[in-house]
């Protein structure tokens, strides 16, 4: 069976993207592992020389019980939906969350992380700051990103951005591995700016390969990439979007503070980050 780690701080963008999170897991057959971490404050012992031990058991015991109160709001949310059957484990642990969450990863042998943002400034920063660089080039495998806005439907037509490279075929093929499950449609994008350097020949060898599955294959000519992926997102109905970490460039420039509140405002929906091998 497969896992998911679903980082949460019980806040309303993790319980929007727990949502999603367990739709995700019944289509892939795969159980949740909820990872709820928390920062101990450090305190100088000299000045607390004999509560010292108490002041940290103390701080344990008050996020454990947090933590064991919030469990029972999102098995209600599980149950409300028909996902009872999800298998649901957890992980509490102290310590900074992408430490903790990278740990998780490889010892739970984890094959996906879902985790919710709650604002634009989360995606700016998720793409463009050190969240990117230790989660997504840090952690290998798929991470899907759930802004507070992305309410919960059925995935239609998952859109796959690329470049025609060959690395792109594997993310390709996963991405359609989860297309199948839920009937959904693949259209992949490659915006063809005026210095372009994949040639017709390299194309259509690319689309052969998948010319028996349900894929589109839309070569749009640009060079404003940022509103064409947004006027590909809009007009070609995209439930989720894909991406692969080696475009992290492409990101950078795309989340700038500008087109991000406007890409926020005309339509909110999942990211999929596919890592690179």
């Amino acid at each position: 069976m497969k896992k998911i780690l679903f980082p949460t701080d019980f806040s309303d963008a993790a319980t929007n993207a727990f949502v999603h999170a367990l739709e995700f897991a019944k289509v892939v057959k795969a159980e949740l592992i909820l990872l709820h971490t928390f920062e101990i404050p450090v305190y100088d012992s000299q000045f607390f020389p004999e509560n010292y031990a108490s002041i940290y058991s103390s701080i344990e015991l008050a996020k454990f019980e947090m933590f064991k109160d919030e469990i029972p709001k999102l098995r209600t949310i599980a149950a409300e939906r028909n996902l009872e059957d999800i298998v649901i484990k957890h992980r509490l642990m102290d310590g900074d969350l992408i430490y903790n969450l990278k740990n998780a990863v490889e010892e739970d042998n984890v094959d996906f992380v879902i985790m919710g943002t709650n604002s634009v400034s989360d995606w700016t920063k998720f793409f463009t700051g050190s969240n990117t660089e230790s989660v997504i080039s840090g952690v290998e495998v798929p991470v899907l990103c759930i802004p507070i806005d992305a309410k919960y439907k059925k995935v239609k037509t998952i859109g796959f951005t690329t470049r025609y490279r060959e690395k792109d075929k594997k993310e390709l093929k996963k991405v359609l591995k989860i297309a199948k499950k839920t009937d959904a449609k693949v259209k992949s994008l490659y915006v063809k700016t005026s210095n372009s350097d994949v040639t017709e020949e390299t194309r259509k060898e690319f689309e052969k390969e998948f010319a028996g599955e349900n894929v589109e294959f839309l070569v749009l000519p640009s060079d404003d990439v940022k509103e064409t992926i947004l006027d590909f997102v809009l007009y070609k109905d995209i439930d989720i979007l894909t991406t692969i970490t080696h475009k992290r460039s492409f990101f950078e420039s795309l989340f700038d503070s500008s087109f991000s509140k406007k890409i926020a405002k005309e339509v909110t929906i999942p990211i999929l980050v596919m890592h690179e091998d």
